[in-house]
């Protein structure tokens, strides 16, 4: 059971429960701080979550409540034959406040957030799985350099740098090799900035949980290619 904390202190479900419980009976109550009061680490944040789940607008919420200049980072390439990727592109920009900097960054990601990383500023990176997938073309030894460039800039920040990625391994494996080294990737990219953010929002379902605060950690060092028995995925 997922109880809400309310303005009034005590929920009427929480009222609900300090009736005695029969006998052997486990209540499990998870509070949950009000989803009108955020309060934002001065560090990383992760925003995840399948296709058309609302991460976009949850991480615009979390930058427009920070309190600091917003620099709008986009990693899409724009292809004006794509009329259906063009719109969604358009959809972004009209949600955006108008007095947001928008950068244009698909693929010097990390040198992008290098030179804005002044404690005042509020980087949005909108999103992790298009950046990825700029830079599919590179062997894993280069792709690698990239992604520990790309952590090791987002740590030494002094801005709120707040990254959207997809969620793409929850189904199938893809049948063809570019798509599961892009699923790979980006996983493990996730993976990655997610154990080392302040707060990692799961957005589905019309929710958006904080699984820093809420979930268990994983050890750190595990690689991500293996499955629980210490196999690898086919590739």
């Amino acid at each position: 059971m997922v109880l809400e904390n309310r303005s009034d202190g005590v929920s009427e479900h929480v009222r609900h429960l300090r009736r005695p419980a029969a006998t052997g009976q486990r209540i499990i109550i998870i509070m949950i701080p009000n989803r009108h009061q955020l309060n934002l680490p001065a560090t990383a944040i992760l925003v995840t979550g399948p296709a058309r789940s609302g991460k976009s607008e949850w991480a615009e919420r979390l930058a427009s409540t920070s309190g600091r200049a917003v620099i709008y980072v986009a990693t899409a390439l724009e292809n004006p034959e794509d009329a259906d990727w063009t719109a969604r592109i358009a959809a972004h920009r009209q949600r955006r406040p108008a007095h947001w900097q928008t950068l244009a960054v698909p693929d010097a990601l990390e040198a992008a957030l290098a030179a804005h990383s002044d404690a005042s500023c509020c980087l949005l990176v909108d999103s992790l799985g298009t950046w990825v997938a700029n830079l599919l073309e590179r062997d894993d030894t280069a792709w690698q350099i990239r992604r520990d460039a790309l952590l090791e800039q987002i740590d030494r920040s002094a801005a709120l740098v707040i990254c959207v990625g997809e969620e793409t391994g929850w189904g199938v494996i893809p049948a063809y090799p570019d798509g599961r080294t892009f699923r790979d990737r980006l996983g493990g990219l996730i993976r990655h900035l997610g154990s080392r953010c302040a707060a990692s929002w799961l957005v589905t379902g019309g929710y958006a949980l904080d699984l820093a605060r809420y979930g268990i950690p994983l050890e750190s060092g595990v690689d991500p290619g293996q499955t629980a028995d210490g196999d690898h995925h086919p590739t």
